[in-house]
């Protein structure tokens, strides 16, 4: 998936109106942890608490600019996608729908709900209500916007942007760069990111090991589905990965690795602790599988994608006790 200079120039310009450049910060014990230098993009310091509200921002303005007429859309989500979308929504005066399975986020439903969207539960996982949703747009006569489509990777690409932008000016960009993986906005942008930066920084995709179609889709080179387990990292939790998303990911990624809930849990106490900053279990997964590899990667540069910070209080309790109970 390739963008041209003024298609990312473009998407500075729509994101930068929102909000400003979010922080990469490096962090002693994190670097003492890993051995490694290690630079951590803050994408939990957004207005939404997470990466994906970029890609909200540009789809909008593109949709806004092709198709005037469109006043309701309507999307399905495990939380953050959701977010971006209400906020954009609300940007554009238009009227959002959101699907989430059962159980989702209490916390990331309320955010949903503050941002002005009708809220509708069903089925037990995101692709349930992803296909809620596809039934309800074509019921109602409403626009659908998917998990993973150019416009949003555009948008998501202008975190990594900054990201490269950044540590070059710093000294130079990483050798590796860890980005979570859900459907694969995310990872999609970091690589369009590199091409327009120019810059040979490697890319690792970091799946559930509970949820992790991508992974062996990636490695099949056929679409696999899954069953999506995961307790903690909900951000990762794909059951039926996208085409377009696992090519760029066959096309682009160094390697994909799978980390388990017990890790993810570990990798937000360590970012609790030497950060003090909060980390839902996606957000976490990047440090997860860099303490994974510590080996592979020692005494190198290393970039960590935190995506997000938006995780229900009562979990992150529960995630902190286990830590002091195993101290």
């Amino acid at each position: 998936m390739r963008f041209s200079s003024d298609d990312i120039a473009a998407a500075l310009a729509t994101v930068r109106s929102a909000l400003p450049p979010t922080p990469q910060y490096r962090w002693p014990l994190i670097e003492q942890a890993l051995g490694a230098e290690a630079w951590i993009k803050h994408e939990n310091h957004t207005p939404v608490g997470a990466f994906k509200v970029r890609g909200g921002l540009t789809y909008f303005e593109e949709l806004r600019r092709t198709q005037p007429a469109v006043r309701h859309v309507i999307s399905a989500t495990r939380g953050n996608h959701g977010q971006s979308v209400g906020f954009a929504a609300r940007r554009h005066g238009l009227q959002a729908t959101i699907v989430v399975p059962h159980g989702n986020s209490v916390e990331k439903n309320a955010a949903m709900r503050a941002l002005g969207v009708e809220l509708v539960e069903h089925g037990e996982d995101f692709q349930a209500a992803a296909d809620h949703a596809a039934a309800l747009a074509a019921q109602h006569g409403l626009h659908r916007i998917p998990s993973f489509h150019r416009d949003l990777v555009r948008g998501v690409a202008t975190a990594y942007v900054e990201f490269f932008e950044a540590t070059k000016a710093a000294g130079g960009a990483p050798d590796v760069l860890f980005v979570p993986i859900g459907l694969g906005s995310g990872f999609a942008g970091a690589a369009a990111a590199r091409a327009h930066c120019g810059v040979s920084t490697r890319l690792v995709g970091v799946v559930s090991a509970h949820a992790d179609a991508c992974l062996q889709s990636w490695r099949s080179g056929t679409l696999v589905e899954s069953p999506a387990t995961t307790r903690i990292a909900d951000g990762m939790a794909c059951r039926t990965p996208v085409a377009e998303s696992v090519a760029v990911v066959r096309a682009e990624a160094e390697d994909v690795v799978a980390v388990t809930d017990d890790e993810v849990a570990g990798a937000m106490r360590l970012l609790h602790t030497a950060t003090h900053n909060v980390a839902e279990g996606a957000g976490a997964a990047a440090l997860a599988a860099a303490l994974q590899q510590r080996g592979r990667w020692a005494g190198r540069r290393i970039g960590l994608a935190l995506t997000g910070g938006n995780v229900d209080a009562p979990l992150f309790a529960e995630v902190l006790a286990a830590g002091a109970d195993k101290g």
